[in-house]
């Protein structure tokens, strides 16, 4: 009997680790945790929905054999993460329009765009 608590307790902790890990990896991918190496954060928007997708997946092929203390962390997790995934994006679709508001206004940008691309090509072809 001892051992069947120890056991649960185990797999209790493993689990918790588990959801901990992949929502720790999906705030990296968030940009909402600095990369220690560079000390910025970075952004991969692609990448955070795989990780909730993960989580999302571990709900449904969980659901029933959670404790109440795993099924929270679960929920949760996947909760604040939508949230903020739901943010960014939004966040990612102003910046792209202000952005094409400003090339708009000022054509000199779109030039200067231009004359980089322009620069680039012909650094590769001699290259």
């Amino acid at each position: 009997m001892e051992q069947d608590n120890n056991n649960q307790d185990f797999e209790e902790s493993h689990f918790l680790q588990l959801v901990y890990s992949l929502q720790s990896s999906a705030w990296f991918l968030l940009g909402k945790i600095m990369n220690p190496v560079t000390g910025k954060a970075e952004k991969d928007l692609g990448g955070a929905k795989a990780v909730i997708d993960t989580l999302l997946m571990l709900k449904n092929k969980t659901k029933g054999n959670l404790t109440l203390n795993e099924q929270k962390l679960l929920d949760n997790a996947i909760s604040n993460l939508e949230i903020n995934f739901a943010e960014e994006i939004e966040k990612e679709s102003k910046e792209q329009k202000e952005s094409k508001k400003t090339k708009e206004q000022d054509p000199k940008l779109n030039d200067t765009e231009a004359n980089n691309e322009k620069i680039k090509e012909e650094k590769s072809k001699n290259s």
